[in-house]
C-alpha cells in the first residue's frame, strides 16, 4: 500500500531533483494501485495542462501496467491500437515517457508516478530519484 507520507516524499523529491538540475518547471503526480490521486504539486511557473499531463501519464503507466517509455515505443508501432485504448480510457492516457510505476520492495505495484514540465527524460528521471529516495522501487519501462 501506498502512503501519503510515501506519496508526497516521492513528489518533493522528484521536485528538489528538477530544481538540482535546473530543469523547467515541473509537475508532480503520485497515484496509488487504485489509480486514486494521492498527492499533485505544481512547480511556480508550471502551466495550465500540467497537472493532467501528469496524471495521465501515471494513469498510463497503471492501467497498462508498465511504465510510459515503453507505452510510447507500442504507441509508435501500433497507432490505431492506440488510438482506440485513448478512446476507451476517456483520453486520459498520455503514452510518452515521464509515468513511472512505483513498486514495493516485494515487487508488487502500488501505485504510479507521473512528471510533466520538462523534456520527458527528465520528466522521468525526477520520478526515478524521486521513488527510490522514498525507499520504493521505480519501474519506469
Amino acid at each position: 500500500m501506498l502512503t501519503l507520507l510515501q506519496a508526497s516524499r516521492i513528489v518533493d523529491e522528484a521536485l528538489a531533483y528538477a530544481r538540482r538540475h535546473t530543469f523547467a518547471p515541473i509537475t508532480v503526480a503520485v497515484l496509488d494501485a487504485r489509480g486514486c490521486l494521492v498527492a499533485l504539486k505544481m512547480e511556480d511557473g508550471s502551466s495550465l495542462l500540467r497537472p493532467d499531463i501528469a496524471t495521465g501519464k501515471a494513469w498510463g503507466a497503471l492501467g497498462m501496467g508498465f511504465g510510459t517509455r515503453n507505452l510510447a515505443a507500442r504507441a509508435e508501432k501500433n497507432p490505431s491500437f492506440f488510438a482506440a485504448l485513448a478512446s476507451l480510457a476517456g483520453g486520459r492516457i498520455v503514452p510518452v515517457p515521464g509515468g513511472v510505476l512505483i513498486r514495493s520492495a516485494e515487487g508488487e505495484i502500488i501505485g504510479a508516478a507521473g512528471a510533466s514540465g520538462d523534456n520527458s527524460d527528465n520528466d522521468e528521471a525526477c520520478l526515478v530519484a524521486g521513488i527510490e529516495v522514498a525507499g520504493l522501487r521505480a519501474d519506469p519501462g
